[in-house]
């Protein structure tokens, strides 16, 4: 555990100091920073070599903090979430109390809540949403491993986090589903 808690430990230091993570998530290796920190959000996009305005999401460690993040919860997304099998982000209407350019141009933002060990301590750690997003250059695939994250990303970053580095994931990424404040549900991805 004493690698766990130092991990956690540094990553809360670069996070609350405004600086990027790459960290393993519930679904793959994630590049992360604070979700309410401008300048930090646009590391990441810069880091992927990604296009402002793309989405990415945000991870929460429970489902009673999403009202704090989004204006209105639609109530089919507690029972989306209670009965999940598998990592679920969900893309809720207007997004509120977040860094501007994490936010779709619509308003809208994708949140997930994790299950995973590192990222829950994270997160009830630092007490704000963090973002989420594959450790992977724009257009390339996501890494399975942390052997396959580009060298790029991880001279980028301020921390790497040493957890789960052997760790062979499942690479599959998390189910997306959009939920509308009008009833609207879209499954964007399974």
């Amino acid at each position: 555990m004493t690698d766990f808690n130092e991990d956690i430990k540094n990553a809360l230091e670069v996070l609350r100091a405004g600086g990027i993570i790459l960290y393993p998530t519930d679904t793959v290796w994630g590049i992360g920073c604070d979700a309410t920190n401008q300048e930090a959000v646009q590391r990441v996009f810069d880091i992927k070599q990604r296009k402002s305005g793309k989405s990415m999401l945000v991870l929460l460690e429970n489902s009673n903090f999403i009202p704090s993040y989004v204006e209105e919860v639609p109530e089919v997304a507690w029972d989306i979430i209670d009965y999940a099998e598998k990592p679920t982000t969900i893309i809720y209407d207007k997004a509120k109390n977040l860094a501007p350019n994490l936010i779709a141009s619509d308003g809208s933002i994708g949140i997930r809540i994790t299950n995973e060990a590192f990222t829950q301590h994270l997160l009830q750690r630092f007490r704000k949403p963090i973002v989420s997003t594959s450790a992977n250059l724009s257009n390339k695939p996501s890494p399975s491993c942390f052997d396959d994250i580009h060298e790029s990303i991880k001279t980028k970053v301020d921390y790497i986090v040493k957890y789960r580095q052997s760790d062979v994931m499942d690479c599959a990424p998390s189910s997306i589903i959009r939920l509308g404040v009008s009833g609207l549900i879209k499954i964007i991805r399974k």
